[in-house]
């Protein structure tokens, strides 16, 4: 009985995973392009910015929280990599006159300038209490209009070939932006297990509470948890330009919505206080690998939302389930 019932558990809670891996087999054999290596790993540079960004959000829901601003910080930090990496001779240049700046640095000023805005936000839920919802709509608003005010609403372009090798280039035959994610999911996994930080998350995310009581420094942790994945965001924002060739401030518009279902499809518990790099992993290579399966099979692309969202719905509420099951 014990396991017939754990099997139907397993099922149930991992049942949108299973229907997406059997409609991955389905378009892999009705399909023969869907499952070249050149396809798969188009698929997963397309994964790569949203995976920073899946695991930087992740670490907000582990503590119950959640990042309605990553989206729009995604676009600021397009924008302002964009106006800062043109070509001199580009006749829409931004910044007229200046020379483009080294690519690295770029990267580092946007992490830098999101990590501001994230660390204002984490203060706010720390120390005023206030709910991070309302925090970090309140701080997608601002970065919005910051993004308006700094471009114009002007759509940028003619990036030097050094910004656009990020997406273009390759090393061992893979893409730069993959590389680049990977070494991000490595970094994080180190500090969400081997760290004393990641040690906190965890506390705050199960009882935070009990977790001051105990000795951990909440408020601190809680701004460095929003900084960090704010950083993510400028990091994403970056990676994104260099694969569009160009930027505005809509770009990235949404994504946090598919980062946050990712995690909870993953594993990540919206409930708070669970959650691994891998969970974060499997969900945006789950969503990927849907929308990917979806336009090979000839779905309409505006249908394509539905099916999106239909998962979403799916996502969170097996997460639910699993913790109201667990209480």
């Amino acid at each position: 009985m014990t396991k017939k019932t754990n099997l139907k558990d397993f099922l149930i809670n991992n049942a949108v995973i299973i229907i997406m891996f059997v409609l991955v087999i389905y378009t892999g054999i009705t399909k023969p392009n869907f499952l070249t290596t050149n396809n798969l790993l188009n698929i997963m540079a397309n994964m790569s910015y949203r995976l920073v960004i899946a695991l930087g959000i992740a670490g907000c829901v582990i503590t119950s929280g959640c990042d309605l601003s990553a989206g729009r910080m995604i676009g600021l930090s397009a924008c302002i990599a964009g106006t800062l990496l043109q070509k001199l001779e580009y006749s829409g240049k931004f910044f007229k006159d200046m020379p483009p700046l080294n690519p690295f640095v770029v990267m580092v000023i946007v992490m830098l300038i999101a990590a501001c805005f994230g660390s204002v936000t984490g203060w706010f839920i720390a120390y005023l209490h206030v709910p991070p919802f309302i925090s970090t709509l309140a701080m997608m608003e601002i970065i919005y209009g910051l993004a308006l005010i700094y471009t114009g609403a002007t759509p940028l372009g003619g990036y030097i070939t050094g910004y656009t090798k990020f997406s273009t280039g390759k090393f061992l035959g893979i893409s730069y932006l993959i590389w680049i994610a990977l070494l991000v999911a490595c970094i994080t996994w180190f500090i969400f297990n081997m760290t004393r930080h990641g040690k906190y998350m965890y506390a705050i995310g199960g009882n935070p509470q009990a977790a001051e009581v105990a000795g951990v420094p909440v408020k601190k942790t809680m701004i460095i948890i929003y900084a960090k994945a704010a950083a993510m965001y400028g990091l994403a924002g970056f990676m994104l330009g260099a694969k569009a060739g160009g930027a505005s401030v809509n770009t990235g518009l949404g994504y946090e919505m598919e980062a946050i279902a990712a995690c909870a499809l993953g594993g990540v518990s919206v409930a708070g206080g669970r959650g691994k790099v891998s969970s974060a992993l499997i969900g945006v290579a789950v969503f990927e690998l849907l929308k990917a399966a979806l336009q090979y099979l000839g779905l309409d692309a505006n249908a394509q939302y539905i099916a999106i969202g239909i998962v979403i719905y799916a996502a969170i509420s097996l997460d639910i389930r699993k913790y109201v099951r667990k209480k």
